[in-house]
């Protein structure tokens, strides 16, 4: 996950893969304002950047010009500024008060999900789900153990990688190979500053570990296996995402034609030749023949910014949601193109099950997903408030 942040932190309503604020000083907040000012002829969802923008003039303390991009988002598209700690500073503004009322007008809390099982361990701050469905069981990892935890559908658990062993950094995340059963994960920096991508056998035992590529800030967060042939990575910090050749080792950058701000969902089209790639701003598809990127066009459907989980599913996408404000769980059904929305619906928005969603996995016509990762009770790997931990609860959606 991720942050929009400045110092003092401030969220849109995300947390960074290390399980606490990716802290976006103003420092850091001017030259993105800069630099999706000058990039707006290339971004298609104008009203993800419009809200993006928001995010960023709030971190620099300019609520008056926040708000005025609030105004501008498109309803339609389901931008939710309301309980957005970015935006706390607006909420005694009445205009503020009045948006926010009439997008819960427009959209009430839509709850379709169940809790399937719970993890009783409280403390395991999972980012990453995977589902295995020959064995029946789900792999967690741990942002503050540093693990990876092994559950069945009954939520009887117990650890496939134990905490210490590998000296594995906090978990990202998690990825079952479906013709072996191996387990792939990203790691983040951590405290000494090592995200990588590691492999492990279906008896966690450690294969193969490769540290993210490049120097300066580096935060691998989220995979896509292509076959035994390659591996897609989201470098969330770096705005980055690679393509890892299984056979040379080598970490080459893909291309987009814009730039790319803190990229996080990842995933292939069922026929493997397309990848789409989400960032702040909204979802790119990459075509793995050619090379080719195209933004995928809303067309006054539900924006498609700041997706963490990203999902291929029957000709669409479902994905868990975050960079339109409040968290939601989302289906877009896509053009045979794969380029453009044809229709978009909420699956669970402003209900207790997406408290504090992140990734899920796709079982058949089912989505699992974490409800409460608790993320935001972590910060820089310290536990905030120990009251607030509860059991991880894993919701279930029936997609049909």
């Amino acid at each position: 996950m991720l942050c929009v942040g400045a110092a003092p932190t401030v969220y849109l309503s995300q947390q960074d893969e290390s399980g606490g604020a990716l802290p976006l000083g103003r420092a850091r907040s001017q030259p993105e304002i800069r630099a999706v000012e000058s990039s707006l002829p290339e971004i298609s969802d104008r009203g993800a950047a419009t809200f993006f923008l928001a995010g960023l003039y709030a971190n620099l303390g300019n609520s008056q010009k926040a708000l005025t991009l609030l105004k501008e988002c498109p309803i339609e598209e389901g931008f939710d500024p309301g309980g957005v700690p970015a935006f706390r500073s607006l909420e005694s503004n009445n205009e503020f008060r009045e948006l926010v009322a009439r997008v819960h007008r427009r959209y009430p809390p839509v709850h379709g999900a169940h809790v399937s099982f719970a993890v009783a361990e409280t403390d395991l701050f999972p980012e990453g789900i995977a589902a295995d469905p020959t064995g029946h069981v789900f792999y967690l990892g741990s942002e503050y153990h540093n693990k990876i935890v092994r559950v069945t559908e009954t939520g009887k658990a117990s650890d496939f990688v134990p905490e210490g062993r590998y000296d594995l950094m906090p978990v990202g995340g998690v990825h079952v190979d479906p013709t072996d059963r191996t387990v792939w994960a990203a790691t983040d920096p951590g405290p000494k500053d090592r995200s990588e991508i590691v492999h492990f056998d279906a008896s966690g035992t450690l294969l193969e570990r490769y540290t993210a590529p490049g120097i300066g800030p580096r935060d691998l967060n989220d995979l896509a296996l292509r076959d035994s042939r390659e591996i897609y990575a989201t470098d969330t910090v770096a705005n980055q995402v690679y393509r890892f050749d299984r056979g040379t080792h080598h970490f080459s950058r893909l291309n987009f034609p814009r730039p790319i701000f803190y990229p996080n969902g990842v995933s292939l089209s069922g026929d493997g030749d397309h990848l789409y790639v989400a960032d702040m701003l909204g979802v790119l598809r990459v075509d793995l023949q050619t090379g080719a990127a195209r933004e995928v066009n809303v067309e006054g459907h539900f924006t498609l910014a700041g997706i963490d989980g990203l999902y291929w599913y029957r000709g669409g996408l479902v994905g868990i949601q975050y960079g339109a404000g409040a968290y939601r769980v989302m289906h877009w059904q896509l053009s045979e193109d794969g380029l453009r929305v044809l229709s978009a619906k909420m699956l669970e928005y402003r209900t207790a099950l997406v408290k504090n969603p992140t990734t899920g996995a796709i079982v058949d016509d089912d989505f699992y997903f974490i409800a409460n990762t608790g993320i935001q009770n972590l910060e820089a790997g310290r536990i905030v408030d120990n009251t607030r931990l509860e059991p991880i609860r894993v919701a279930k959606l029936h997609l049909r």
